[in-house]
């Protein structure tokens, strides 16, 4: 996950049929999320979205940074 992805955890999905996901966009406040699902709500009545907080960590950093499997040769 990017940075960028970071600074915007809230995202609309739209859930698909094989108990899977489909992001539509991210947002980084829960008032901007909520306002755009009110208008995919207006203009697609029959299909379903939901906002998910999708927050994840970024990559661990290696305990050991001496590793010698991890300097660049």
């Amino acid at each position: 996950m990017t940075y960028k992805d970071l600074l915007y955890p809230w995202c609309i999905v739209r859930p698909l049929a094989n108990l899977s996901t489909a992001p539509l966009d991210r947002f980084r406040s829960l008032g901007d999320a909520e306002a755009r699902l009110r208008v995919l709500r207006r203009l697609m009545p029959t299909v379903t979205h939901k906002i998910v907080f999708d927050r994840m960590e970024p990559a661990a950093q290696p305990e050991n940074p001496s590793d010698s499997s991890l300097r660049p040769e």
